[in-house]
Protein backbone atom coordinates (compact mmCIF):
# COMPACT_ATOMS: atom_id res chain seq x y z
CA UNK A 1 0.00 0.00 0.00
CA UNK A 2 1.09 3.37 -1.12
CA UNK A 3 2.35 5.48 2.25
CA UNK A 4 -0.92 7.58 3.23
CA UNK A 5 -0.51 11.57 3.11
CA UNK A 6 0.23 13.85 5.84
CA UNK A 7 1.27 16.92 6.68
CA UNK A 8 4.82 18.30 6.63
CA UNK A 9 6.33 17.78 9.91
CA UNK A 10 6.56 21.23 11.52
CA UNK A 11 3.35 22.34 9.44
CA UNK A 12 0.57 22.09 11.19
CA UNK A 13 -3.54 22.23 10.17
CA UNK A 14 -5.38 24.06 12.97
CA UNK A 15 -8.91 22.01 13.04
CA UNK A 16 -12.70 23.25 13.34
CA UNK A 17 -12.52 22.64 17.30
CA UNK A 18 -9.11 24.66 17.50
CA UNK A 19 -10.36 27.78 15.06
CA UNK A 20 -12.32 29.80 17.40
CA UNK A 21 -9.83 30.18 19.78
CA UNK A 22 -7.78 31.70 16.35
CA UNK A 23 -10.50 33.86 15.45
CA UNK A 24 -10.84 35.63 18.71
CA UNK A 25 -7.19 36.08 19.58
CA UNK A 26 -6.95 37.26 15.60
CA UNK A 27 -10.09 39.64 16.02
CA UNK A 28 -9.07 41.02 19.57
CA UNK A 29 -5.66 42.14 18.15
CA UNK A 30 -7.52 43.48 14.86
CA UNK A 31 -9.78 45.95 17.23
CA UNK A 32 -6.82 47.00 19.35
CA UNK A 33 -4.53 47.97 16.42
CA UNK A 34 -8.23 49.70 14.49
CA UNK A 35 -8.65 51.55 17.61
CA UNK A 36 -4.66 53.02 17.66
CA UNK A 37 -4.46 53.80 14.38
CA UNK A 38 -2.75 50.93 12.48
CA UNK A 39 -3.52 49.92 8.73
CA UNK A 40 -3.20 46.53 7.70
CA UNK A 41 -1.26 45.31 4.45
CA UNK A 42 -0.97 42.35 3.29
CA UNK A 43 2.59 40.53 1.41
CA UNK A 44 2.86 38.09 -0.64
CA UNK A 45 4.52 34.87 1.43
CA UNK A 46 7.02 34.28 -1.56
CA UNK A 47 9.45 36.70 -2.20
CA UNK A 48 13.29 37.17 -4.53
CA UNK A 49 15.83 35.45 -1.95
CA UNK A 50 18.40 38.84 -1.98
CA UNK A 51 15.68 40.33 0.18
CA UNK A 52 16.17 38.67 2.89
CA UNK A 53 19.85 38.12 2.62
CA UNK A 54 20.25 42.14 2.30
CA UNK A 55 17.66 43.04 4.91
CA UNK A 56 18.51 40.03 7.91
CA UNK A 57 22.04 39.38 6.97
CA UNK A 58 23.74 36.71 5.41
CA UNK A 59 25.83 35.48 8.63
CA UNK A 60 22.39 35.16 10.55
CA UNK A 61 20.98 31.26 11.11
CA UNK A 62 18.02 32.48 9.68
CA UNK A 63 19.72 33.29 5.92
CA UNK A 64 22.38 30.72 6.54
CA UNK A 65 20.44 27.59 8.21
CA UNK A 66 16.68 28.12 8.25
CA UNK A 67 15.37 29.61 4.84
CA UNK A 68 13.06 27.67 2.76
CA UNK A 69 14.59 28.65 -0.61
CA UNK A 70 14.38 27.36 -4.34
CA UNK A 71 14.59 28.16 -7.84
CA UNK A 72 11.40 28.84 -9.64
CA UNK A 73 11.06 28.16 -13.72
CA UNK A 74 12.86 31.46 -15.02
CA UNK A 75 15.78 30.33 -12.60
CA UNK A 76 15.21 33.16 -9.85
CA UNK A 77 16.01 32.06 -6.33
CA UNK A 78 12.91 32.94 -4.57
CA UNK A 79 11.94 31.90 -0.54
CA UNK A 80 9.43 31.45 1.77
CA UNK A 81 9.38 34.21 4.07
CA UNK A 82 10.71 33.43 6.97
CA UNK A 83 9.55 37.37 8.88
CA UNK A 84 7.62 39.99 7.84
CA UNK A 85 9.66 43.08 8.31
CA UNK A 86 11.85 42.42 4.96
CA UNK A 87 8.99 41.85 2.96
CA UNK A 88 7.14 44.97 4.61
CA UNK A 89 9.57 47.50 4.01
CA UNK A 90 9.79 46.26 0.61
CA UNK A 91 6.45 46.96 -0.10
CA UNK A 92 6.59 50.67 1.71
CA UNK A 93 9.21 51.25 -0.47
CA UNK A 94 8.20 49.96 -3.91
CA UNK A 95 4.96 51.60 -3.47
CA UNK A 96 5.97 54.66 -2.01
CA UNK A 97 4.15 54.85 0.86
CA UNK A 98 6.64 57.08 2.59
CA UNK A 99 7.34 59.01 0.30
CA UNK A 100 7.99 62.71 1.71
CA UNK A 101 8.50 61.61 5.43
CA UNK A 102 4.70 60.78 5.49
CA UNK A 103 4.95 58.44 8.65
CA UNK A 104 3.24 54.96 8.32
CA UNK A 105 1.82 53.26 11.10
CA UNK A 106 1.19 49.22 9.62
CA UNK A 107 0.05 45.69 10.51
CA UNK A 108 -0.19 41.66 8.79
CA UNK A 109 -0.61 38.86 9.71
CA UNK A 110 0.02 35.50 7.91
CA UNK A 111 2.39 32.62 8.07
CA UNK A 112 6.16 32.81 8.20
CA UNK A 113 8.74 29.47 7.48
CA UNK A 114 11.84 28.41 9.13
CA UNK A 115 13.28 24.95 9.07
CA UNK A 116 13.53 24.82 12.50
CA UNK A 117 13.57 21.31 14.83
CA UNK A 118 10.03 21.51 15.92
CA UNK A 119 8.65 21.46 19.36
CA UNK A 120 5.85 22.90 20.90
CA UNK A 121 5.39 26.38 20.55
CA UNK A 122 8.10 26.13 17.75
CA UNK A 123 6.94 25.18 14.67
CA UNK A 124 8.10 25.06 10.80
CA UNK A 125 5.44 27.20 9.57
CA UNK A 126 4.22 29.37 12.29
CA UNK A 127 2.28 32.20 12.37
CA UNK A 128 2.54 36.07 13.29
CA UNK A 129 0.70 39.68 13.90
CA UNK A 130 4.04 42.21 13.17
CA UNK A 131 3.43 45.97 13.40
CA UNK A 132 5.69 48.19 11.50
CA UNK A 133 6.22 51.90 11.98
CA UNK A 134 7.99 54.38 9.65
CA UNK A 135 9.29 58.39 9.91
CA UNK A 136 8.74 58.57 13.69
CA UNK A 137 11.72 58.39 15.21
CA UNK A 138 11.34 59.21 18.87
CA UNK A 139 11.13 57.35 21.86
CA UNK A 140 6.90 58.07 21.70
CA UNK A 141 6.40 55.28 19.11
CA UNK A 142 8.83 53.37 20.67
CA UNK A 143 6.83 52.89 23.88
CA UNK A 144 3.26 52.66 21.87
CA UNK A 145 4.40 49.86 20.50
CA UNK A 146 5.12 48.84 24.12
CA UNK A 147 2.10 50.08 26.09
CA UNK A 148 -0.65 48.70 22.94
CA UNK A 149 0.94 45.25 23.87
CA UNK A 150 0.21 45.55 27.48
CA UNK A 151 -3.26 47.03 26.96
CA UNK A 152 -3.01 43.52 24.51
CA UNK A 153 -2.26 41.34 27.71
CA UNK A 154 -4.57 43.10 29.92
CA UNK A 155 -7.56 42.20 27.13
CA UNK A 156 -6.49 38.43 27.27
CA UNK A 157 -5.99 38.40 31.00
CA UNK A 158 -2.46 36.96 30.67
CA UNK A 159 -0.82 40.31 32.00
CA UNK A 160 0.64 39.10 35.39
CA UNK A 161 2.29 36.04 33.01
CA UNK A 162 4.37 38.10 30.71
CA UNK A 163 7.43 40.00 31.47
CA UNK A 164 9.09 42.74 29.73
CA UNK A 165 12.92 43.08 29.18
CA UNK A 166 14.72 45.80 27.23
CA UNK A 167 18.25 46.63 25.91
CA UNK A 168 19.41 49.15 23.31
CA UNK A 169 22.10 48.46 20.79
CA UNK A 170 22.93 51.83 20.11
CA UNK A 171 23.98 53.47 16.29
CA UNK A 172 25.50 51.37 14.25
CA UNK A 173 28.79 53.29 15.09
CA UNK A 174 28.41 52.62 18.95
CA UNK A 175 27.59 49.05 17.78
CA UNK A 176 31.17 48.57 15.73
CA UNK A 177 32.80 50.27 19.05
CA UNK A 178 30.94 47.79 21.60
CA UNK A 179 31.57 45.07 18.69
CA UNK A 180 35.07 45.50 18.80
CA UNK A 181 35.65 45.63 22.64
CA UNK A 182 33.84 41.63 22.43
CA UNK A 183 35.53 40.52 20.15
CA UNK A 184 38.43 41.65 21.91
CA UNK A 185 37.46 39.99 25.17
CA UNK A 186 35.99 36.86 24.09
CA UNK A 187 39.31 36.26 22.10
CA UNK A 188 41.30 36.18 25.32
CA UNK A 189 38.85 33.29 26.45
CA UNK A 190 38.26 30.93 23.06
CA UNK A 191 39.15 27.71 25.33
CA UNK A 192 35.83 28.47 27.17
CA UNK A 193 33.66 29.25 24.84
CA UNK A 194 31.61 26.96 22.80
CA UNK A 195 31.70 25.93 19.60
CA UNK A 196 28.77 28.06 17.93
CA UNK A 197 29.99 31.14 19.81
CA UNK A 198 33.88 30.79 18.46
CA UNK A 199 32.10 30.10 15.18
CA UNK A 200 29.77 33.33 15.81
CA UNK A 201 32.65 35.43 17.31
CA UNK A 202 33.81 36.30 13.18
CA UNK A 203 30.84 35.99 11.61
CA UNK A 204 27.98 38.10 14.35
CA UNK A 205 29.54 38.78 17.53
CA UNK A 206 26.94 40.04 19.44
CA UNK A 207 25.14 37.02 19.03
CA UNK A 208 27.00 35.16 21.43
CA UNK A 209 25.66 37.28 24.77
CA UNK A 210 22.38 35.25 23.43
CA UNK A 211 24.14 31.72 23.95
CA UNK A 212 22.26 28.91 26.38
CA UNK A 213 25.60 27.70 26.90
CA UNK A 214 26.37 27.71 30.43
CA UNK A 215 30.69 27.96 30.38
CA UNK A 216 29.94 30.57 27.69
CA UNK A 217 27.70 32.58 30.18
CA UNK A 218 29.98 32.34 33.20
CA UNK A 219 32.68 33.54 30.83
CA UNK A 220 29.81 37.09 29.71
CA UNK A 221 29.55 38.06 33.32
CA UNK A 222 32.88 40.35 33.16
CA UNK A 223 32.19 40.96 29.10
CA UNK A 224 32.17 44.56 28.34
CA UNK A 225 28.67 46.26 28.63
CA UNK A 226 26.39 48.11 25.80
CA UNK A 227 25.28 50.42 27.77
CA UNK A 228 29.33 51.49 28.49
CA UNK A 229 29.44 52.15 24.63
CA UNK A 230 25.89 53.90 23.65
CA UNK A 231 26.17 57.47 22.20
CA UNK A 232 24.33 60.11 23.82
CA UNK A 233 21.25 60.06 20.86
CA UNK A 234 21.00 56.39 21.84
CA UNK A 235 21.28 56.90 25.76
CA UNK A 236 19.42 60.34 25.53
CA UNK A 237 16.68 58.15 23.37
CA UNK A 238 16.10 54.93 25.53
CA UNK A 239 16.06 57.28 28.49
CA UNK A 240 13.10 58.79 26.89
CA UNK A 241 11.51 55.37 26.33
CA UNK A 242 11.94 54.28 30.03
CA UNK A 243 10.30 57.71 31.14
CA UNK A 244 7.18 56.67 29.35
CA UNK A 245 7.31 53.10 30.33
CA UNK A 246 6.98 54.68 33.96
CA UNK A 247 4.46 57.22 33.58
CA UNK A 248 2.81 54.40 31.82
CA UNK A 249 2.78 52.36 34.78
CA UNK A 250 4.66 49.39 32.99
CA UNK A 251 7.00 47.08 34.55
CA UNK A 252 10.47 46.11 32.96
CA UNK A 253 13.73 44.82 33.64
CA UNK A 254 16.86 45.89 31.65
CA UNK A 255 18.81 42.79 29.65
CA UNK A 256 21.98 43.71 28.66
CA UNK A 257 22.52 40.79 26.58
CA UNK A 258 19.75 41.39 24.82
CA UNK A 259 20.55 41.61 21.07
CA UNK A 260 17.57 39.74 19.18
CA UNK A 261 18.87 37.56 16.44
CA UNK A 262 18.21 39.85 12.72
CA UNK A 263 21.15 42.36 11.50
CA UNK A 264 19.04 45.35 11.15
CA UNK A 265 17.91 46.41 14.80
CA UNK A 266 19.38 49.58 16.46
CA UNK A 267 18.68 51.18 19.40
CA UNK A 268 15.68 50.16 21.11
CA UNK A 269 15.69 46.54 21.35
CA UNK A 270 12.53 44.41 23.59
CA UNK A 271 11.20 40.98 24.23
CA UNK A 272 8.19 40.00 26.16
CA UNK A 273 8.66 37.05 27.69
CA UNK A 274 7.10 34.29 29.92
CA UNK A 275 7.94 30.56 31.91
CA UNK A 276 4.87 29.23 31.37
CA UNK A 277 5.89 27.86 28.10
CA UNK A 278 9.13 25.83 29.00
CA UNK A 279 12.09 26.91 26.74
CA UNK A 280 10.14 28.90 24.25
CA UNK A 281 9.92 31.50 26.61
CA UNK A 282 9.51 35.04 23.86
CA UNK A 283 5.70 35.52 22.96
CA UNK A 284 6.45 38.97 21.17
CA UNK A 285 9.90 40.71 20.13
CA UNK A 286 10.94 43.60 18.25
CA UNK A 287 13.15 46.74 18.03
CA UNK A 288 13.93 50.19 15.88
CA UNK A 289 15.48 49.64 12.74
CA UNK A 290 16.64 52.97 11.40
CA UNK A 291 18.87 52.13 8.77
CA UNK A 292 16.72 49.09 7.21
CA UNK A 293 15.13 51.51 4.45
CA UNK A 294 18.50 52.70 3.20
CA UNK A 295 20.17 49.61 3.68
CA UNK A 296 17.47 48.18 0.87
CA UNK A 297 17.83 51.07 -1.72
CA UNK A 298 15.76 54.17 0.09
CA UNK A 299 15.87 56.95 1.49
CA UNK A 300 16.94 57.76 4.83
CA UNK A 301 13.53 56.33 6.93
CA UNK A 302 12.97 55.42 10.82
CA UNK A 303 11.27 52.83 11.07
CA UNK A 304 10.39 50.38 14.21
CA UNK A 305 8.54 47.53 14.77
CA UNK A 306 7.90 43.80 16.76
CA UNK A 307 5.81 40.86 16.02
CA UNK A 308 3.96 38.70 18.16
CA UNK A 309 4.27 34.48 17.81
CA UNK A 310 0.37 33.68 17.26
CA UNK A 311 0.84 29.90 18.55
CA UNK A 312 2.85 30.59 21.49
CA UNK A 313 0.07 33.20 22.58
CA UNK A 314 -2.75 30.56 21.97
CA UNK A 315 -0.97 28.11 23.84
CA UNK A 316 -0.29 30.24 26.69
CA UNK A 317 -4.36 31.55 26.97
CA UNK A 318 -5.20 27.76 27.13
CA UNK A 319 -2.33 27.01 30.06
CA UNK A 320 -3.50 29.70 31.99
CA UNK A 321 -6.90 28.49 31.07
CA UNK A 322 -7.97 31.93 29.39
CA UNK A 323 -10.16 31.06 26.96
CA UNK A 324 -13.54 32.97 27.35
CA UNK A 325 -16.49 30.49 27.65
CA UNK A 326 -18.70 31.80 24.64
CA UNK A 327 -16.05 31.28 22.23
CA UNK A 328 -16.31 27.48 22.26
CA UNK A 329 -19.87 27.82 21.74
CA UNK A 330 -20.24 28.32 18.27
CA UNK A 331 -24.16 27.62 17.66
CA UNK A 332 -26.48 29.80 19.81
CA UNK A 333 -30.11 27.78 18.32
CA UNK A 334 -30.19 24.51 16.62
CA UNK A 335 -33.73 23.85 14.79
CA UNK A 336 -34.87 20.89 14.11
CA UNK A 337 -37.92 20.16 11.83
CA UNK A 338 -39.72 17.26 11.09
CA UNK A 339 -42.18 16.54 8.01
CA UNK A 340 -41.41 18.34 4.51
CA UNK A 341 -44.22 21.31 5.40
CA UNK A 342 -42.17 21.43 8.25
CA UNK A 343 -38.43 21.72 6.86
CA UNK A 344 -40.09 24.66 4.41
CA UNK A 345 -41.26 26.28 6.72
CA UNK A 346 -38.11 26.37 9.21
CA UNK A 347 -36.59 27.14 6.77
CA UNK A 348 -38.56 30.64 5.51
CA UNK A 349 -38.72 30.92 9.62
CA UNK A 350 -35.10 30.65 10.23
CA UNK A 351 -34.06 33.21 7.10
CA UNK A 352 -36.35 35.71 8.69
CA UNK A 353 -34.64 35.45 12.24
CA UNK A 354 -31.33 36.41 10.66
CA UNK A 355 -32.44 39.10 8.98
CA UNK A 356 -33.99 39.88 12.35
CA UNK A 357 -30.97 39.42 14.55
CA UNK A 358 -27.91 39.34 12.33
CA UNK A 359 -25.74 38.35 15.18
CA UNK A 360 -27.65 34.89 15.83
CA UNK A 361 -25.81 31.89 15.48
CA UNK A 362 -28.64 29.57 14.60
CA UNK A 363 -27.85 26.07 12.58
CA UNK A 364 -31.01 24.58 10.75
CA UNK A 365 -31.08 20.67 10.99
CA UNK A 366 -29.86 18.80 7.72
CA UNK A 367 -30.75 15.96 6.54
CA UNK A 368 -34.07 15.02 7.97
CA UNK A 369 -33.93 12.36 10.90
CA UNK A 370 -35.91 11.10 13.40
CA UNK A 371 -36.93 13.61 17.04
CA UNK A 372 -34.07 11.76 18.69
CA UNK A 373 -30.98 11.56 15.88
CA UNK A 374 -31.98 15.37 15.51
CA UNK A 375 -32.16 16.43 19.48
CA UNK A 376 -28.57 14.22 19.35
CA UNK A 377 -27.23 16.64 16.74
CA UNK A 378 -28.84 19.39 18.34
CA UNK A 379 -26.85 18.47 21.81
CA UNK A 380 -23.58 17.85 19.91
CA UNK A 381 -24.01 21.26 18.29
CA UNK A 382 -23.18 22.79 22.03
CA UNK A 383 -26.15 24.92 21.14
CA UNK A 384 -27.80 26.53 24.25
CA UNK A 385 -31.50 26.13 22.89
CA UNK A 386 -33.20 23.96 20.80
CA UNK A 387 -36.61 25.07 18.18
CA UNK A 388 -38.78 22.26 17.40
CA UNK A 389 -41.45 22.53 14.61
CA UNK A 390 -43.50 19.85 13.50
CA UNK A 391 -47.10 19.66 11.90
CA UNK A 392 -48.72 20.27 15.35
CA UNK A 393 -46.76 23.28 15.96
CA UNK A 394 -47.06 24.38 12.57
CA UNK A 395 -50.87 24.15 12.42
CA UNK A 396 -50.75 26.60 15.20
CA UNK A 397 -48.13 28.81 14.19
CA UNK A 398 -45.52 28.13 16.91
CA UNK A 399 -42.11 27.09 17.63
CA UNK A 400 -41.73 24.96 20.42
CA UNK A 401 -38.57 26.63 22.46
CA UNK A 402 -36.31 23.60 24.53
CA UNK A 403 -33.38 25.18 26.76
CA UNK A 404 -30.97 22.70 26.40
CA UNK A 405 -28.36 23.59 29.09
CA UNK A 406 -29.65 24.06 32.80
CA UNK A 407 -32.34 25.12 33.67
CA UNK A 408 -35.87 26.49 31.82
CA UNK A 409 -38.85 24.73 30.37
CA UNK A 410 -39.87 23.57 27.19
CA UNK A 411 -42.79 26.24 26.14
CA UNK A 412 -44.29 27.49 22.75
CA UNK A 413 -43.37 30.63 21.05
CA UNK A 414 -45.55 32.31 18.25
CA UNK A 415 -43.74 32.55 14.96
CA UNK A 416 -44.54 37.04 15.21
CA UNK A 417 -42.86 36.97 19.03
CA UNK A 418 -39.66 34.44 18.44
CA UNK A 419 -37.22 37.04 17.46
CA UNK A 420 -38.06 38.82 20.43
CA UNK A 421 -37.78 35.82 22.71
CA UNK A 422 -34.61 34.76 21.05
CA UNK A 423 -32.79 38.05 21.95
CA UNK A 424 -33.88 37.87 25.42
CA UNK A 425 -32.55 34.56 25.64
CA UNK A 426 -29.08 35.05 24.22
CA UNK A 427 -28.56 37.74 26.08
CA UNK A 428 -28.87 36.45 28.93
CA UNK A 429 -27.21 33.61 28.04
Amino acid sequence: MSKSLQAIRGMNDILPEQTPLWRYFEGTVARLLDNYGYKQIRMPIVEFTELFKRSIGEVTDIVEKEMYTFDDRNGDSLTLRPEGTAACVRAVLEHGLTGGGQPQKLWYIGPMFRHERPQKGRYRQFHQIGLEVFNLDGPDIDAELIVLTWRLWGMLGIRDAVKLELNSLGTSESRGRYREALVEFLSAHLDKLDEDSRRRLKTNPLRVLDTKNAETQAVLVDAPKMADYLDDESRIHFEGLKARLDAAGIPYVINPKLVRGLDYYSKTVFEWVTDKLGAQGTVCAGGRYDGLVEQMGGKPTSGVGFAMGIERLILLLETLEQVPEEISRQVDVYFCAFGEAAELAALALSEKLRDQLPNLRLQVNAGAGSFKSQFKKADKSGALYALILGDDELAQQVVSFKPLRGQGEQQSIAFDALAAHLATCIVQG
